[in-house]
């Protein structure tokens, strides 16, 4: 007999397929009704055509696995939906691209346009109705909440209660019960999921071996340990398995690429991006007069401090009284133009000028101003282990999180970039935040009243 995960992932793997093929077969209609008939100057082979309607097709199942697009149980249709659209507009973007120099000639953009609608609609019918066999067919898991704290117990139902389609909440029981109470309660109550939320190492781990050796499965909110352990250095002493953890340590050769990765796409960006730029600086200047960049002092690997440039979307004395805060939602410092800015990411376009200079790097951690930093590793020291990388433009915590999320998940997401680091992740979340950037919600300011990210802050 199979297992639920089992079925989950061959129903995905067969809906991608069917997607994917149905993708490949709108572009090679496309092509053959087309873009083919202009090929009479340099003509294809028979062999050239499908290798190009190949490229499109892993092109679009190479961008929509990136972006989570065939993730159809923990994902709503309408995030499915967007997934693919991005999916089908940068594949057909790069198609465009090739089929031009191909031509030799600029082709004509409506096939291509055609074909980005015609994907979207099939994306967007195809997430309707995944949804609807997903399920029909694999029913809601009964999940079993085990927590350690108030605050562990909130961040697990707030997981299962958003996902209802996945999981039935049965309950939460703490920790306090005691290892073989906890195992009574997932036998009885006949959990066939269970999430760990805040549980110490040792007793997660004995629940970890209970859940597989009973067939139930568990899903861990992980510690700051979890991911310092993930990136440590597997080897053999003495005919014994041993893993080395130590500060982040890049090789030489990646730290290398990186760099050049740096200046040459900030220095394409400065160039493809500047009558943005120069217009956003004269909207700025023509609304109130004031400058248009503000810089603010930040934090980068080992502490070192730098300056950070934006343009400037708040108010000239917006920290009038001196004490550094978060933007707030409906933050009433923020200006017209600035809301606009913020919203299409155009604030953050100056700190190309810190990438290229080596202050900053694309993919890398956020860097935080010092006053901020120092007040969230008051509650937490963990959070300068952050800096053992350079700060970035984007991350892990930008494409999965939001501004006002807590500091204890931007840290974790920033150590799980930290213990993974390499040219292929640093490639994979440059794409990903190309999903973000139309989001509203990912910008999304902290509560009103508060001044950092901390939740306490609003109690």
């Amino acid at each position: 007999m199979f297992n639920s995960q089992q079925k989950r992932q061959a129903l995905r793997t067969i809906l991608g397929a069917v997607l994917t093929a149905a993708n490949g077969a709108l572009f090679a209609l496309m092509w053959f009704h087309f873009y083919k008939m202009k090929m009479y100057i340099f003509p294809f082979f028979a062999k050239g055509d499908y290798i190009v309607i190949f490229l499109y097709t892993a092109l679009y199942l190479l961008f929509a696995r990136l972006y989570g697009g065939f993730d159809i149980t923990f994902h709503s249709a309408g995030e499915l939906t967007y997934s693919h659209a991005v999916a089908a507009v940068l594949s057909c973007g790069i198609l465009y691209l090739v089929t031009a120099l191909l031509m030799r000639a600029v082709p004509e953009v409506l096939p291509m346009l055609g074909l980005v609608a015609s994907s979207v609609a099939a994306g967007a019918i195809w997430a309707f109705v995944s949804k609807r066999l997903t399920e029909k067919l694999l029913s809601a898991r009964p999940t079993l909440l085990i927590y350690d704290n108030p605050e562990a117990r909130d961040d697990g139902e707030a997981i299962l209660k958003s996902l209802p389609s996945v999981f039935r909440l049965l309950g939460s029981v703490s920790t306090e019960a005691g290892s073989e109470a906890l195992y009574r309660c997932i036998a009885e109550k006949n959990a066939r999921a269970v999430m760990l939320c805040g549980i110490p190492s040792s007793l997660r781990n004995d629940l970890v071996k209970y859940c597989i050796d009973h067939n139930v499965e568990c899903y861990v909110r992980p510690n700051i340990g979890d991911f310092l352990i993930k990136g440590a250095q597997s080897m053999q002493l003495d005919n014994l398995p041993v893993l080395l953890c130590h500060r982040s340590s890049p090789s030489i050769w990646y730290l290398a690429v990186k760099r050049l990765m740096d200046i040459v796409l900030s220095l394409a960006a400065l160039v493809l991006f500047s009558p943005f730029m120069l217009l956003t600086a004269i909207l700025i200047k023509a609304y109130d007069g004031g400058p248009v960049l503000y810089k603010q002092l930040r934090l980068t690997k080992d502490r070192k401090e730098f300056y950070v440039y934006k343009f400037r979307s708040m108010r000239v004395d917006a920290e009038k009284d001196g004490v550094a805060r978060l933007a707030q939602t409906n933050d009433d410092r923020i200006t017209p133009v600035g809301k606009v800015i913020r919203m299409l990411r155009i604030d953050e376009m100056p700190q190309l000028f810190c990438i290229l200079r080596g202050d900053m790097t694309i993919v890398g951690p956020r860097p935080e101003r010092p006053q901020i930093a120092e007040q969230y590793e008051k509650e937490m020291p963990e959070f300068a282990l952050r800096l053992q990388a350079k700060a970035g433009l984007t991350g892990l915590a930008q494409v999965y999180g939001k501004y006002n999320t807590t500091p204890y998940n931007k840290l974790q997401m920033d150590l799980q970039y930290i213990g993974s680091m390499g040219i292929v992740t640093d490639l994979k979340i440059m794409f990903a935040t190309i999903k973000i950037l139309f989001m509203p919600e990912s910008t999304e300011g902290v509560a009103q009243g508060q001044v950092t990210a901390e939740k306490k802050e609003k109690e």
